[in-house]
């Protein structure tokens, strides 16, 4: 049997907005892996790779991919002594409403099939060429 519908589509729903801000304590991270029973390895976007937990409410609702995007609260854990750096407060649903947001990282910048940023994609619409070093 599983978890209630109306729960899973609950959880589910809640991912799909950002917040209007987000606290100080609260950062976006990549999912690098799944690093054991609810633990996963994520990297900030300082480029710090640390362990943060799943908490229960999203166990067996919302199944997340290597490079999908969470917020971790970096002071959830702070009264615990062990290898836990945070725990994941929200998943990341719609990332590209997500990514219109002003406390967006700007080290997360989508990246397009061809490598390309987003700069340079604006700049191929437009009918500018990218610009490369290597034509000199």
């Amino acid at each position: 049997m599983g978890p209630p519908k109306r729960r899973v589509l609950a959880t589910a729903e809640e991912t799909l907005f950002p917040p209007p801000t987000l606290p100080e304590e609260h950062q976006i991270a990549r999912v690098i892996k799944a690093a054991g029973n609810n633990l996963y390895s994520v990297e900030f976007p300082s480029k710090q790779v640390v362990l943060v937990e799943l908490p229960a409410r999203f166990r067996s609702t919302i199944w997340m991919r290597r490079g999908s995007y969470v917020v971790v609260d970096t002071k959830a854990l702070d009264d615990r002594e062990n290898k836990l750096h945070g725990e994941i407060i929200n998943v990341v649903g719609d990332e590209k409403a997500w990514r219109k947001a002003a406390f967006w990282p700007k080290a997360f910048v989508k990246q397009s099939y061809g490598g390309a940023s987003d700069s340079e994609e604006e700049d191929s619409r437009v009918g500018k060429m990218p610009s490369s070093d290597e034509d000199e």
